[in-house]
């Protein structure tokens, strides 16, 4: 008997078939309905058959949602706003994956993304970044998940920023062709991708608000180079941080710092060598590395991830956990 009915809408995405999976296979919860909308009809053990889901896609009507406890919502931005209202005026705790309501500024989201679908829900939100945000997860209606790179960044430098030493940072990350959806154009077409390593977004990614918004409540002065690459592997994120503090900080006491910040986190370690993202594939850990730079003052911190786990599907099962009164790795383990 489960403890909760759990709706995944938009499981036929990468994060939200992931997400369906985990809801499936979770010793608490049971996968209510698992929906799409191109997809409606097909099956998604068909779709996806290595996650073993035996269901059918359904359609969602936002007006008479399934009977749920709550949902995890995996549209793109944009389209998820106003499912995510209707969702919660039926009594439903939601995470939603997209990107409308991390960003608590409505001027700052229209600026990035265009027209907000519910802007009156924007002042709910908890970013849930469930490190960071834990206490305020636990009691929230509505998670906005993380995207996958400021995941990593922001589990990179919230050492640094609690502690006044991150004044101008540089970002340079890179992602699997995951990260870009499933349905994509010309540019993460297998040919274009395989054994090539190439920058985008240069001008701005649509992550860096949230980015600067992070580092900015934890104490960064929002002076923030971000970089994206992308990388010729399904799934895995690095981002590697480089960062001019202030004064000059000894290596061990950064080291205590980092050790001590993230003992006691169920997800995070804290190891002596850069990581590499094949050490976290499929699972909701993040491995930090920090070292220095003699040469030139500067702080390096690096971050592993899976952006499909952690910077995405299982980040949003760590956070609707602690919104239903569970201990956070029920399911991730």
């Amino acid at each position: 008997m489960s403890d909760a009915r759990v709706v995944v809408a938009g499981a036929s995405g990468f994060a939200g078939a992931l997400a369906a999976h985990l809801v499936h296979r979770h010793p608490r919860l049971e996968l209510a309905a698992a929906t799409a909308r191109a997809d409606a009809g097909e099956r998604l053990d068909r779709l996806y058959p290595r996650y073993r889901v035996p269901v059918e896609l359904t359609l969602l009507d936002p007006d008479d949602p399934p009977e749920a406890d709550a949902a995890i919502v995996a549209y793109p931005h944009g389209a998820a706003a106003r499912v995510v209202a209707r969702l919660m005026e039926a009594g439903q705790k939601v995470v939603d994956v997209s990107a409308d309501f991390r960003l608590h500024d409505q001027s700052a989201y229209e600026a990035t993304y265009g027209e907000h679908g519910a802007p009156e829900l924007l002042g709910d939100a908890v970013y849930g970044l469930t490190e960071l945000h834990r206490d305020d997860v636990r009691g929230a209606r509505l998670v906005a998940n993380p995207g996958c790179y400021p995941t990593a960044a922001l589990l990179a430098l919230a050492p640094l920023a609690r502690e006044g030493l991150v004044g101008d940072v540089v970002i340079s990350a890179a992602s699997g062709v995951s990260g870009a959806g499933r349905v994509v154009g010309d540019r993460f077409h297998f040919v274009s991708v395989d054994e090539n390593f190439s920058p985008y977004g240069v001008e701005g990614h649509r992550h860096l608000p949230e980015i600067t918004q992070g580092l900015g409540e934890l104490g960064g002065d929002g002076r923030v180079t971000f970089v994206p690459h992308l990388l010729p592997i399904d799934q895995g994120l690095m981002a590697s941080c480089f960062v001019s503090p202030p004064s000059e900080v000894d290596a061990g006491e950064l080291q205590e710092l980092y050790r001590s910040t993230y003992a006691d986190e169920p997800f995070v370690q804290v190891v002596p060598d850069a990581p590499g993202v094949r050490e976290v594939r499929e699972t909701n850990d993040c491995r930090v590395c920090v070292a220095t730079d003699p040469r030139t003052g500067r702080i390096m911190t690096f971050a592993a991830i899976d952006n499909l786990w952690k910077g995405a599907a299982g980040q949003a099962i760590q956070n609707l956990n602690l919104m239903l009164g569970f201990d956070e790795t029920e399911g991730l383990r």
